[in-house]
């Protein structure tokens, strides 16, 4: 992924603040064994990220994406040719490389957002979070998908632009300059460390 100061979204990048440690939780979208040959080259800033959000005391959430059946693909099925994660096979379980730990929570989910049924919204409220970190894969669809509900749910979203990967460099670029436009403070693993002075 290119650096923050040569990337093409940084004349959107106008706003800039800390994520508040007593305020946010960091969310690890779908980095799941099926989307490995995209997750693999982030897992660097990932890992960092989520050590960075532990020792800053700040909950670690995990979301991952499967389909009980074909009966609750929905539009997916149409749009991906019915090629989805089933529950249950191999392509659906978390990559071991995150070390997840037991306590950490996995928030099941079966479209794009990470809110869309799943409980998350009543989750975060009832914690006080009112703080987002995004982070996984893919950026530009479940990442950014659940970036955007967050703030429009009222949550302050910070999105990472090197712990998220997509398919292809310009889709990954599109997401962050919307993000930054209208949606998102963009932080990367290394100043996420230094905001967070761990």
């Amino acid at each position: 992924m290119a650096s923050i100061s040569s990337s093409s979204y940084n004349k959107y990048q106008i706003r800039n603040r800390n994520p508040n440690p007593k305020k946010s939780v960091l969310l690890v979208i779908d980095m799941q064994t099926y989307f490995s040959a995209i997750a693999k080259p982030i897992i660097p800033s990932i890992t960092s990220s989520i050590e960075t959000c532990r020792r800053a005391s700040i909950p670690v959430i995990f979301t991952r994406h499967c389909h009980k059946s074909p009966a609750d693909y929905a539009m997916l099925g149409e749009w991906w040719n019915n090629d989805l994660i089933l529950d249950g096979t191999p392509g659906s379980e978390l990559m071991p490389e995150l070390g997840r730990r037991e306590e950490e929570v996995v928030v099941e989910k079966n479209t794009y957002s990470g809110f869309r049924g799943t409980g998350l919204e009543e989750r975060l409220k009832e914690m006080g979070v009112e703080e987002v970190i995004v982070t996984g894969v893919m950026t530009n669809l479940c990442c950014e998908t659940t970036a955007r509900e967050a703030f429009v749910r009222g949550f302050r979203v910070f999105f990472s632009t090197d712990a998220t990967a997509t398919s292809s460099e310009d889709l990954h670029q599109a997401t962050l300059k919307n993000m930054a436009y209208g949606f998102a403070y963009l932080v990367d693993s290394r100043s996420l460390k230094h905001a967070l002075c761990v």
